[in-house]
């Protein structure tokens, strides 16, 4: 769940300052009066009374109108999206938490298992060592973090609950040192790692500890989270001694990157990353193998931690991976360490033994432009931006794509290099895979592998298949290494087999070639395919010869695109600003590539093209005055059409004119405007207001509160290597969606493992497209197809938290964009049905990627098919982010709750025009879900507004009851004065003649 935003706090206030205004003059003017009006001033108390009375009844009159006012204005979206939500039934949390069961089961990966040191004996005792056993990684912070109504299951539990002893003794050590993970936020972190000191281990614990057991595990556990990359040098973090207590807050305060010591010590030296060993947990390691002979590590995170030193140690016998579990996941850990379960996981990310080896080592994080100063922004209690860059130089060689083709072209050592390939894990059985000749019909590459379990325990594993294009030595970029498919079996038996059928598009195998106008192209030539243990290994290859050259074109398109890919990202790669990493000569231009950069000068050529919040008015009217004169749209016609006769229609199908001509332009820039965290109601048209929400592995409502059961990370799913469970997956959250009434997901998130100190990787699946786009697809599709739509996001080249809000401008070639950046987003159109799209904060090269045409425009909608709309990501302005800029260029909806820069104010034709057609793709995706299915939906009235109504009714009342009690009184009141003033005058007529003899009478004494 997220926290409040101040930043949205403070403009939420000023867009109700015209109000609140009127709140203070009616307040001041009623005390005033009350104050002014007085015996000395107006001597009639009937006439004093009326105006104090009727001074405060128009003061409140005013004030009812003021707060009407707010209520139905700047916080009608919040009050809506506060109000509604159901709640999860017994069903959807039962089948969930056996889901997530399910996932965990299959996503842990045995890395190591020497001498057979796993599984353990039934009802082994064990001692589990490490503060992370006490406060483990469920999953991730910020939009990814857990519901905490519901309750988890612990690692420690976990091992209990499937029969194994665990050394409370040990446990209590740990909780007693820290009870709370250390907060990884948006704004701040805190990257402590607590852990005992290696000296406060006495010698009686550690003899109490090896009385208990002989087996040994070390927990070690790395969290991550939305806002921030894991750092990649702990020296440069705030670093506080044992016992400082960090100010860091989970959502807002002052920004701090605190790292907090264990002894009396640095944890870390210069140069030393998060995902390295601390000194406290070297010295745990060293004291554990010293005392234990057989030792298990458990590694508890999404991000692939270095684990070279595991190998240092000859008491470690086995290693396990075990992603973040979700609520319910760490159950099978314990499962698979007792043998209930067999380990099946594949790792979904290459395990790096040198980081510094790998091509992105010297360019993740962001570099300010030196000449950029002159568009400085704000954003608030996130910092204030210089537009910045990060250059992807790898090109297309991401992950196990750069060590592969490297140590084929002998330009590094590979076992120096990776420890665990992608692909790679370990099973208590073994298997054996036979693949017959592949054979090509109708576009598909298919052949059969034949799986057979030769060891002893039941068991599944994952057939992988590979191809290695041929190359021309400075042709097309090619890697030698290239997942195209890849099955899981089910469970065999000792000596059972399983013919698992592989089919794929022979257009998959074909490379995006950047040479003139661009395009897809299968060249000529022998491609090898293999059924590999991993990316490296090999376990059967089969050579399927092309005979000619196949360019894929407008007459033939590209794996089902609606036109034929061509170029419209040559302004994306720098234009010659980056040196992109070459296969060519044997990568001769490794060193040169892969270096830090150098040049902080955005070229004069972007600089000119540039736009954020300074000149976003300027583009406008040159872009108008580009796009010429534009036939005003019709709006507010009555048509008399409603929005569920809609449903199921084709895009273009004509009614929708007819609908849209009903629209007017207030009811569209609401809808536009205001999309954060709902799809708005407009009753005119029968459109109900419909509930979009957070959560990567579960559905989590910010507002009220409500949410579902969080299953395991997205890496961990990518880990199961298992397509039939990310369906699961999907059917799981479709189905509390509509228990929670909610019809939009805000996810799957599928960009890119780039470097594994990206902070959002757990919410990400893997460093490779394919395996990406599988699970993302299947996901969405079971959403799309439960009558829910799914946000695919962050689109595109979000694969990094560092400066996201800082106009980061992501500079990559086209093919490596096409190929590995876009593929998950494709993958997900074409065979997940996807309606929704979250786009991204970054630039991708000098455009923000909300307003990027060529990419929500050209790409997503004309070569792919997409039909729906397409979000930004949070909207807080920031400086750069633009409703307007953003519809003009295939934006559709913006994720606001208040007012910034999300308002469209321009009325011209062309403004109108674009309006209406963003209108079209919320209005698409948000009558073609269960909302609509079965006619039209009943219209409901939030909870608040009867309060409203009520209250307004009460005090109209109260105020009708006030002004007739005022006005009885005055009378009364007036009645007196007058009689009292006729008695006086009665009085002072007969004066005069009584006068005389008063005024004499002290004489005559």
């Amino acid at each position: 769940m997220l926290g409040i935003n101040m930043d949205d706090v403070i403009a939420l206030l000023e867009s109700m300052r015209t109000q609140l205004i009127v709140i203070g003059v009616a307040l001041c003017v009623a005390i005033v009066l009350t104050v002014a009006v007085n015996k000395f001033w107006l001597k009639s108390q009937g006439w004093r009374k009326l105006i104090h009375s009727w001074s405060w009844i128009a003061a409140t009159v005013a004030i009812m109108v003021a707060v009407s006012m707010i209520l139905f204005g700047p916080l009608n979206t919040t009050l809506n999206l506060m109000s509604g939500s159901g709640t999860l039934s017994a069903a959807s949390k039962a089948r969930a938490e056996k889901l997530a069961t399910e996932i965990q089961n299959e996503g842990v990966t045995l890395l190591e298992n020497n001498d057979s040191s796993l599984p353990l004996a039934d009802g082994s005792a064990v001692n589990v060592f490490g503060w992370a056993s006490s406060n483990p990684i469920y999953g991730g912070t910020g939009s990814g973090s857990m519901n905490t109504k519901y309750p988890t299951t612990s690692l420690i539990q976990g091992l209990q609950d499937a029969g194994l002893k665990t050394n409370e003794q040990l446990t209590k050590k740990y909780t007693d040192y820290r009870a709370d993970r250390p907060i990884v936020g948006m704004v701040s972190q805190d990257w402590s790692l607590p852990e005992p000191t290696a000296a406060s281990y006495t010698d009686a614990e550690m003899s109490q500890a090896k009385n208990f057991s002989k087996k040994a595990i070390v927990v070690i556990g790395r969290s991550g989270g939305e806002g921030a990359d894991l750092p990649t040098d702990m020296s440069k973090v705030s670093t506080h001694p044992a016992g400082y207590v960090s100010k860091v807050q989970a959502f807002g305060g002052e920004e701090t990157h605190d790292y907090v010591n264990n002894g009396d010590y640095n944890d870390f030296e210069a140069g030393q990353g998060y995902l390295t060993l601390s000194k406290t947990e070297q010295d745990l390691v060293k004291l554990v193998t010293s005392n234990f002979d057989d030792v298990t590590v458990i590694y508890n995170g999404a991000n692939a931690m270095n684990l070279n030193w595991v190998n240092d140690y000859s008491q470690i016998k086995s290693v396990l991976w075990c992603p973040p579990a979700g609520q319910t996941g760490f159950a099978s850990l314990g499962s698979i360490l007792a043998g209930k379960v067999n380990p099946s996981g594949k790792t979904s990310d290459t395990f790096i033994r040198d980081f510094t080896k790998a091509a992105w080592y010297n360019n993740i994080g962001h570099w300010n432009y030196e000449n950029m100063t002159d568009f400085n922004t704000d954003g608030g209690f996130f910092g204030k931006f210089t537009p910045s860059f990060v250059n992807y130089v790898e090109g297309i060689y991401v992950g196990y794509k750069f060590f592969e083709t490297a140590a084929a072209e002998g330009a590094l050592n590979y076992d120096e290099a990776v420890q665990y390939p992608f692909g790679y894990g370990l099973s208590y059985t073994t298997f054996s895979q036979t693949m017959s000749d592949p054979t090509v019909s109708d576009g598909k590459v298919s052949f059969d592998v034949t799986v057979t379990n030769t060891g002893s325990a039941e068991g599944k594993t994952a057939v992988e298949v590979f191809y290695n294009p041929p190359y021309t030595n400075g042709g097309i970029e090619k890697s030698t290494a290239n997942l195209a498919a890849f099955e899981k079996t089910k469970s065999l038996k000792p000596g059972e087999s399983e013919t698992v059928k592989i089919s794929f598009n022979e257009s998959d195998m074909a490379s995006y070639d950047t040479r003139g106008n661009g395009g897809y192209v299968l060249e000529a030539g022998d491609y090898q395919i293999s059924i590999n243990s991993d990316s490296h290994n090999r376990i059967d290859t089969k050579t399927l010869n092309v005979a000619s050259e196949v360019r894929y074109d407008g007459s033939n398109t590209h794996n089902g695109d609606k036109t034929a890919a061509v170029n419209h990202f040559a302004d994306a790669d720098g234009n010659g600003s980056v040196t992109y990493l070459s296969r060519a000569n044997g990568f001769a231009n490794l060193a040169q590539a892969t270096a830090a950069p150098t040049n902080l000068q955005l070229a004069q050529e972007y600089k000119d093209s540039f736009v954020n919040s300074s000149n976003v008015d300027k583009w406008l009217e040159k872009t108008k005055s580009a796009e010429g004169d534009v036939k005003m749209p019709t709006t507010g016609a009555k048509n008399n059409i409603q929005l569920y006769q809609l449903y199921g229609k084709d895009y273009n199908d004509s009614m929708w004119d007819k609908l849209l001509d009903q629209l007017t332009y207030e009811q569209m820039a609401q809808l536009i405007g205001y999309a954060g965290y709902n799809n708005g109601a407009i009753p005119s048209i029968g459109k109900v207001r419909q509930s979009d929400v957070d959560g990567p592995a579960a559905l989590n409502n910010n507002f009220t509160q409500q949410g579902s059961i969080g299953l395991p990370s997205s890496t961990t799913v990518a880990s199961t290597w298992n397509k039939n469970l990310a369906k699961e997956f999907g059917k799981a959250i479709a189905q509390m969606g509509k228990d929670l009434q909610v019809t939009g997901w805000y996810a799957p998130a599928m960009n890119i493992h780039r470097s594994p100190y990206a902070g959002r990787n757990f919410e990400y699946f893997s460093e490779d497209p394919v395996l990406s786009g599988v699970m993302a697809s299947s996901e969405i599709k079971e959403v799309q197809d439960a009558g829910m739509y799914a946000f695919m996001k962050h689109f595109a080249l979000n694969d990094q938290e560092d400066y996201r809000l800082g106009m980061l401008h992501t500079w990559t070639n086209e093919q490596a964009l096409r190929e590995i950046y876009l593929k998950p987003f494709e993958m997900s159109v074409k065979d997940g049905g996807a309606t929704a799209v979250m786009s991204a904060f970054n630039y991708v090269g000098n455009t923000w990627a909300g307003a990027n045409n060529a990419l929500l425009n050209d790409v997503l909608r004309k070569e792919w098919g997409f039909n729906g709309f397409v979000l930004t990501d949070y909207f807080g302005g920031y400086g750069y982010m633009d409703a307007t800029e953003s519809i003009y260029n295939g934006g559709n909806a913006m994720l606001a709750t208040v007012k910034t820069t999300n308002g469209i104010t321009d009325k011209s034709a062309n403004t109108v025009a674009h309006m209406r057609e963003a209108a079209h793709g919320i209005l698409y995706a948000a009558v073609n879900t269960y909302v609509y299915a079965n006619g039209a939906p009943k219209v409901e009235i939030a909870l608040w507004q009867w309060i409203y109504y009520a209250a307004v009714a009460v005090i109209t009342l109260l105020l009708l009851w006030a002004a007739w009690v005022s006005i009885r009184r005055f009378l009364k009141r007036h009645a007196a004065e007058k009689a009292a003033a006729e008695v006086e005058a009665e009085v002072l007529d007969e004066a005069p003649a009584d006068a005389p003899a008063e005024a004499e009478a002290p004489a005559a004494e």
